[in-house]
């Protein structure tokens, strides 16, 4: 019971990780290798209002997530879309961005356990004998309303079916009149949200350190790429193998080993399946 629960609330805690790096991808074409830098800073952001301003918690929140947002949307409109379709550019130009970001707060001094957030709810409870606290609890319900929150969004709003048909023919789209450019900002910043997302609800679990940007990278490539480039279905999915082996290695191994297994799957996924799990170019739907 105990590998059962913590896997599901792992598997959970990747897919908020995955997700935006997900989404961008399937709609623009993007890797968006500057996801786990905007990670960091949404958690900056947020203990700064908290700290320095006094602002409520949850207004901090909220204010964070915007700004993320509109940092991934001028990333893209000042950066990115001047090297769009060159694949090379756009991983190092977006990963120049989040190294400049990152190695910036260390230089700044960014560094060591006193940059934390506030748990949601204080305390813990027993499921089947094991003990979990509530705040990881809200994680899994936040993660699974978020996905229910993504399919809803994605096939019945008039947004979400636009960004739908840029990720399944660019150029059909183009002649239905939807806007490449504008779409790409809207995925970036809706991408950047998701990351703040992740980072709201899971740095409360540790600290607001500089190497959790380059941790939250890895594992959202890895679950993106066993999951399938460009699908957010096939990284759910992914994140929940990932996860359980995690728990599992850390149960029968040791708990060092939690980021061997995620580059292993990268390694093994690259050598037996390329496109991953759901990245064949037939299944076009399963993109967005």
């Amino acid at each position: 019971m105990e590998i059962l629960i913590y896997g599901l609330i792992n598997s959970i805690s990747l897919a908020l990780m995955a997700l935006g790096f997900a989404l961008v991808y399937g709609i623009s074409r993007i890797p968006n290798f500057a996801h786990g830098a905007l990670y960091v800073v949404c958690g900056f952001i947020v203990w700064a209002l908290l700290r320095n301003l006094g602002l409520n918690y949850v207004l901090s929140i909220l204010a964070a997530m915007a700004i993320i947002g509109v940092v991934g949307a001028c990333i893209y409109q000042f950066v990115l879309i001047r090297v769009r379709g060159m694949a090379i550019s756009e991983i190092i130009a977006s990963y120049a961005i989040g190294l400049a970001i990152l190695e910036g707060f260390r230089w700044w001094g960014f560094k060591g356990t006193s940059y934390t957030l506030p748990t949601f709810v204080q305390g813990s409870c027993l499921i089947a004998d094991v003990p979990v606290d509530y705040h990881r609890m809200l994680v899994v319900g936040f993660g699974a309303a978020v996905v229910v929150f993504l399919w809803v969004f994605t096939h019945h709003t008039r947004i979400g079916l636009a960004l739908r048909g840029m990720a399944q023919d660019e150029r059909a789209a183009l002649m239905l009149g939807i806007d490449s450019d504008i779409m790409a900002v809207v995925s970036m910043a809706f991408g950047s949200t998701l990351a703040g997302l992740a980072a709201v609800l899971l740095l409360p679990l540790g600290s607001i350190v500089v190497e959790s940007g380059y941790n939250v990278l890895i594992l959202a490539i890895s679950v993106c790429i066993v999951g399938g480039l460009g699908s957010w279905f096939g990284a759910v999915l992914a994140a929940f193998l990932i996860g359980f082996a995690q728990i599992l290695t850390v149960v029968y191994i040791g708990s060092h080993w939690q980021m061997v297994v995620a580059l292993l799957a990268i390694i093994l996924t690259l050598i037996l399946k390329p496109s991953g799990l759901f990245g064949r170019q037939k299944e076009l739907e399963e993109r967005v």
